[in-house]
């Protein structure tokens, strides 16, 4: 009789992941897969699944309205996950359904960017395949680059960042890396929206101490994605630590950052909102907190009343200052 034997835990990152001492990592978590559509049912919103880089591999989904005309320009918008940097995808439901939903309401194209995860994957993993996708997607600014719809339709003088949570965070080192005068792009990023963001410090701020629990895995997260600088004052989690480049430098011109009330985030959005604010950067910031609403609310419950008016907000921002339709 063949004896068989479970593997062994090595540690374990509920509810988001188990990790086994023989390598294997089960995400217990956003695993299941969405077809892209050439037409949504409910929103009409076309999507397709692009590879930017085949080593390593570095995929992205993108999302069309319904209607656009031979010439017409949308505003692009290059969109990173959330996911704690472990988990999730572009092809998951709960994303793909949020951008078939925002890109029908803000009329705008979208590059959902799928990253390489931690653990396998530890930071700053996460940042260099988000910056090579970034690149790719601005390779196409003058109406060359490999994809065609791209070409024809973006509009790179309306070029915004976004992202949930860790995509929020990234979306934010994105940006500050198209600032800096050594990287830089080829193209000026207009904006930025951080929904919920993945901020965080060694030292409590605000309500953080109220739900010890969140805070407790709050605290873990960071040292489980970044072994290699574990410190929850990294600059590239908490971008208003003492070693944090200045957001003086941040390379966009408008910043909205969305956070909720019952969030244990929400204190540090506000921090950064604030700084953003005060510290000599020459671009608009504004913020909206959503009132007795969690992380990530939205994305678990599209047409909840709140939902809606995030999606909009996000879709008035995407699309303010546009010059009126011919």
């Amino acid at each position: 009789m063949e004896s068989s034997t479970k593997p062994e835990i090595q540690c374990e990152f509920l509810p988001l992941l188990r990790v086994y001492k023989d390598g294997h990592v089960e995400r217990l978590l956003d695993t299941d897969f969405v077809p892209a559509t050439s037409n949504d049912s409910l929103t009409g919103v076309l999507s397709k699944d692009i590879t930017i880089l085949t080593e390593p591999n570095i995929s992205a989904r993108l999302f069309l309205p319904r209607h656009i005309n031979t010439n017409q320009k949308l505003p692009l918008l290059v969109y990173f996950h959330g996911g704690g940097f472990c988990i999730s995808s572009p092809f998951t439901s709960k994303y793909h359904n949020y951008l078939n939903t925002l890109v029908a309401e803000a009329n705008v194209i979208a590059v959902s960017v799928n990253y390489r995860k931690a653990p396998e994957h530890p930071i700053p993993t996460a940042y260099e395949d988000s910056w090579v996708a970034l690149q790719w997607v601005v390779s196409h600014s003058n109406n060359d680059g490999p994809e065609s719809c791209l070409n024809d339709h973006a509009d790179f003088e309306r070029v915004f960042l976004s992202g949930e949570s860790a995509g929020a965070n990234i979306a934010h080192n994105m940006a500050i890396l198209a600032g800096h005068p050594e990287f830089g792009l080829s193209v000026p990023l207009l904006g930025v929206a951080l929904v919920h963001p993945y901020f965080w410090g060694s030292d409590p701020i605000g309500s953080e101490t109220v739900n010890m629990d969140s805070k407790a895995a709050t605290d873990r997260l960071w040292p489980f994605i970044c072994p290699s600088n574990p410190d929850n004052n990294d600059p590239r989690v908490n971008p208003v630590s003492a070693d944090a480049p200045s957001l003086t430098g941040l390379g966009c011109k408008r910043v909205l950052i969305c956070v909720a009330e019952k969030d244990v985030l929400k204190d540090r959005g506000w921090v950064y909102y604030q700084e953003l604010s005060r510290c000599g950067w020459m671009g608009v910031a504004e913020i909206m907190e959503t009132d007795g609403e969690g992380h990530g609310f939205h994305l678990y419950d599209l047409q909840n009343e709140k939902a809606k008016d995030l999606i909009q907000r996000l879709a008035a921002f995407f699309n303010r200052d546009m010059p009126p339709l011919i």
